[in-house]
């Protein structure tokens, strides 16, 4: 554990550049998810903390596209869940160096990492508006689009699910995910926070289509994030919680455990128009059953099956938090922003580090072992907090 009091934000952003630069693979440039047992590439994590990086390096960010469009998937393989278009889950330069696994690698079995893909490109481009950069990888979004349409999208209906294709690969492939049903759901499962990934994904393509002079698809586009919209309201909101849904699992049945993933959608846009529910939606998650004095719980306390040291069901995720709060300040939720915010900073001077994950108990924060630290979208996290102007 690192010496706990640290007090001055210039002190904590050196400790915690030292962690991205710990992180950093030198040789393909992009930042190993975390340590000790993640030092690998994984497309949802690189994509994330990309992102909470932009304006810190924005160089991360177009070396993270350039490696996630080399190992964009080009055919279908059931063993590895590679698909045409689809962005990679887990990959490191050297297997035999890095752990034995149940599926070989590169490995695909992510279903919210092809969205972010897109979604980072649009933030890439309004830092570095290179028009030749966007000419080039243009076909890289467009085949991750194609993805989401024709191949992650499984019933028809324009959300996003997942269902994996090699019987030992991950069950669950949100966010949240194992090899493991911990969350009780049986696949095809359709999350939350995928749909508004998906949204945003599309408005920023519709937005390179235009610039292309592509009015055409950027209509289409547009036309289809408006579907996703309307769909993922209607099928998540759960009018008698006041709350949306956090999965609908086969046969469309909702998930009405409590959890952290509907204020991921708050950042995404799919709610502008709809004040009453994002209202409601971040009410719920500063409840004493979700809210603690170091960050909003993944898994709510009144849920049957709370544990406060559970990897998903229980725990706290700091990367969970900051998503969450890119929503808040975006809708003038200023107050809730700058609590995830202060709970953060809380939470790095009680333990002396930003872990992957940390439990509270009777508002008492405690480390969980199997944590990573450093852990790459934690440390982007803060960082991101702390160098904030």
């Amino acid at each position: 554990m690192r010496t706990k009091g640290v007090t001055t934000k210039k002190e904590i952003a050196a400790r915690l550049e030292a962690d991205i630069r710990k992180l950093e693979d030198r040789e393909h440039g992009y930042i190993r998810a975390g340590l000790p047992r993640f030092p690998a590439l994984f497309g949802r994590d690189s994509c994330i903390v990309s992102w909470q990086l932009i304006d810190y390096d924005p160089d991360i960010a177009r070396r993270t596209i350039e490696i996630l469009a080399r190992l964009q998937g080009k055919k279908f393989d059931n063993a590895s869940e590679e698909e045409p278009g689809k962005i990679v889950h887990e990959w490191h330069p050297n297997p035999a160096e890095y752990k034995a696994l149940a599926w070989p690698l590169p490995y695909y079995g992510s279903v919210d990492a092809t969205p972010l893909f897109v979604y980072l490109c649009g933030l890439y481009y309004e830092k570095a508006v290179d028009t030749e950069w966007l000419a080039a990888y243009w076909p890289h979004i467009v085949s991750a689009l194609e993805w989401c349409e024709k191949y992650g999208d499984l019933d028809g209906d324009t959300l996003l699910e997942y269902e994996r294709k090699n019987s030992t690969g991950l069950t669950h492939q949100g966010w949240k995910d194992s090899r493991l049903n911990h969350l009780n759901i049986n696949p095809p499962v359709e999350l939350i926070e995928v749909q508004g990934y998906y949204y945003a994904a599309l408005r920023e393509a519709s937005e390179f289509a235009l610039m292309l002079k592509n009015t055409k698809l950027a209509r289409r586009l547009a036309n289809r994030s408006e579907k996703v919209k309307e769909n993922c309201i209607k099928k998540f909101w759960l009018a008698d919680e006041n709350f949306f849904a956090s999965a609908l699992a086969e046969s469309n049945v909702a998930d009405k455990h409590v959890m952290s993933n509907p204020g991921h959608i708050l950042f995404t846009g799919i709610l502008d128009g709809y004040d009453d529910k994002i209202k409601m939606t971040v009410d719920r998650l500063f409840q004493k059953d979700m809210w603690t004095p170091y960050g909003i719980r993944t898994h709510a306390e009144s849920n049957p099956d709370f544990n406060s040291m559970s990897y998903h069901l229980g725990s706290i995720w700091p990367h969970d938090n900051w998503v969450i709060a890119q929503g808040l300040k975006k809708y003038g939720y200023v107050r809730e922003y700058k609590k995830v915010k202060r709970a953060l900073l809380d939470a790095y001077q009680a333990i002396g580090e930003i872990p992957e994950l940390y439990a509270v108990v009777e508002e008492k924060i405690e480390k969980i072992p199997v944590a990573c630290s450093p852990q790459a979208w934690a440390s982007g996290a803060l960082l991101n907090f702390v160098l904030e102007k």
